[in-house]
């Protein structure tokens, strides 16, 4: 064996790759096979997301109204009856940020705010990013505190 009969493996190569654009002689030149004109013959060319072949895409036709604000912050409510069952089942006199995350009603990048359904019947110091106006007065009627972190 010598390097002049060397030859792949049989059925690995499917068949001899024909080089497009070389010229007319090799039966792929000229567009080639990229057919006449447009933009698909150009080189480039790549079809973009909701192209619709000229006609007017949907994103385009479909009317926009309202408005997004970029700067939203997104609260998670949390509501007293909550604060209430939480406080009977785990016996807590103390209620923060962490105590929520462990209890799976925040996750750690998002915000919390007290909101006032319900009652609270316990003395409770509970610490978020926001309350309502009823929230905050019915915790401190109970003897507790409102602190914003």
């Amino acid at each position: 064996m010598d390097l002049s009969n060397l030859k792949p493996a049989e059925g690995s190569n499917k068949s001899a790759k024909v080089r497009i654009g070389r010229g007319i002689g090799s039966g792929k030149g000229r567009t080639a096979a990229r057919g006449h004109k447009g933009a698909k013959s150009r080189s480039g060319y790549s079809k973009k997301v909701g192209f619709e072949g000229g006609q007017m895409p949907l994103q385009r036709r479909v009317p926009k109204f309202g408005f997004t604000n970029i700067n939203r912050k997104e609260f998670v409510g949390i509501n007293l009856d909550t604060l209430q069952t939480l406080v009977d089942s785990k016996k807590l006199t103390k209620i923060d940020f962490d105590a929520f995350i462990d209890n799976g009603f925040a996750s750690k990048n998002s915000l919390v705010k007290i909101l006032g359904r319900g009652t609270l019947d316990a003395s409770v110091e509970v610490h978020a990013h926001a309350f309502s106006k009823t929230a905050k007065e019915a915790i401190e009627t109970k003897g507790g505190k409102a602190e914003l972190i």
